[in-house]
């Protein structure tokens, strides 16, 4: 019990559960962690795939990022509604449940569940791989690291969701602050023709470049969506009012997301940069951004350390599933239990368990991992918007028969029939 005591912390009362929320500040370094993170390794996985049509395809990354913003723009948009529409969190599932039923529900959330996992191995996996790209003498005990950074992060999501948000706000914005300087400088630099270059790398293609080709780089580049839906999981943990703070997380999260990316990927196309196996794209940029000095390795440990706790964003989404899950019936009651620091402390420990195997199983690489990162995404992604697509008819459904009940309504003994029909016509007009 000491020892638990001087990990954790002393037990916290229920009456102070509305303490541990949130501020727009901290929730957006807890929740968005994972969705910028990505933005370390999306563009190396569209490049990998490309560059087997030969070093000419790698033109195509331009349009297909270009295609993948798109998307960023669209699934901001639907998760602002599912924020709203559902408050109680809880994201993909509950929305597939209330307006498709209850078998795409449990897809939506075993598709969730799996993919919260992958985002605990992939973001530690991928954050060391940021710190080998440095100290390439560390690449052979990458998963030894992986699995202390990820029990490092249990310990600090079990101490509560507001400690674990004070503890990762200042890494998290440091790495933010190192990519943007990065991508401002770089593009100044590209702009106006300054800084290094470097020697052109050509590739032999031993794949040619067809429909199918560009389509696997899009799904392998859309790794920079994951972790978007985390928001909707946790509503419930923003200060009052909830919605409102979620939703206006979620639009600067988006927007931070989407100038790294496009950023990086102009850059990385502009400089004719390949992927490496022993050094990622985000380094090679800092080489000829920064060169080799203090800035270079600033920008490693901030990129290390935001994708390495890029996975809180999973601990702070999973156990909160689980528990709407639990409250359902389709998990272990305990999962719904909170634990002495007012978090499901039985999510957490279990979601770390899951990480760590992963971690062993495929040896830390975090290219053999992404492809199943995808699968899970993908069916959740597909799942929310469908339901969403059920529950909003178009106007010329749902709002007209909205207005003929109110009139209805307003024809009746019922107060005012002007004032009522007044009513009618602005919510009819808002609908449509």
């Amino acid at each position: 019990m000491l020892l638990k005591r001087w990990l954790v912390g002393d037990p916290l009362k229920s009456a102070q559960t509305a303490q541990q929320r949130l501020s727009k500040t901290l929730a957006l370094a807890v929740f968005s962690s994972n969705a910028i993170s990505s933005v370390a390794y999306a563009t190396e996985e569209i490049l990998l795939v490309l560059v087997l049509a030969g070093t000419a395809a790698v033109a195509w990354s331009i349009p297909i990022s270009l295609a993948i913003l798109f998307l960023i723009i669209v699934l901001t948009i639907s998760y602002r509604q599912i924020v709203y529409e559902y408050p109680e969190g809880g994201g993909a599932y509950v929305v597939a449940r209330t307006n498709l039923g209850e078998r795409p529900a449990l897809i939506a959330a075993g598709a969730l569940i799996i993919d919260y996992v992958l985002t605990v191995a992939v973001s530690v996996a991928a954050g060391i791989s940021a710190l080998t790209s440095a100290v390439p003498s560390l690449f052979v005990h990458r998963e030894a690291l992986g699995l202390a950074a990820t029990v490092l992060i249990i310990v600090i999501n079990l101490r509560g969701m507001r400690e674990s948000g004070k503890f990762f706000a200042a890494p998290v914005y440091f790495a933010i602050g190192a990519l943007g300087l990065m991508v401002v400088i770089g593009i100044i630099h590209a702009l106006f023709g300054q800084g290094a270059s470097i020697s052109p790398d050509h590739q032999t293609a031993v794949e040619e470049l067809t429909l199918f080709l560009i389509l696997r780089s899009f799904a392998a580049g859309c790794s920079a969506v994951t972790g978007m839906e985390v928001i909707s999981n946790g509503v419930k943990t923003f200060r009052r009012p909830e919605s409102e703070n979620a939703s206006t997380t979620m639009i600067y999260m988006s927007v931070i997301l989407a100038a790294l990316f496009m950023g990086i990927t102009f850059l990385a196309s502009h400089h004719g940069i390949l992927p490496k196996t022993d050094e990622t794209i985000v380094s090679q940029l800092a080489r000829l951004t920064f060169g080799t000095g203090v800035l270079y390795y600033a920008l490693q440990i901030g990129t290390m350390l935001l994708l390495v706790l890029a996975a809180n964003s999973a601990f702070a989404g999973f156990p909160h599933l689980a528990s709407i899950l639990a409250r359902d019936g389709y998990m272990p009651r305990q999962m719904a239990t909170f634990g002495d620091r007012l978090v499901f402390s039985n999510g957490v420990v279990i979601l770390g368990i899951f990480a760590c195997f992963l971690l062993v199983l495929f040896h830390g690489d975090t290219h053999a991992l992404i492809p199943l990162y995808a699968v899970g995404v993908f069916i959740s992604f597909t799942l929310s918007q469908s339901g969403m697509v059920r529950r909003w008819p178009s106007a010329g459904g749902l709002a007209p028969r909205t207005f003929n009940v109110l009139q209805e309504y307003a024809s009746g003994p019922h107060g005012s029939a002007r004032r009522s029909r007044d009513a009618a016509q602005r919510f009819r007009d808002e609908l449509s």
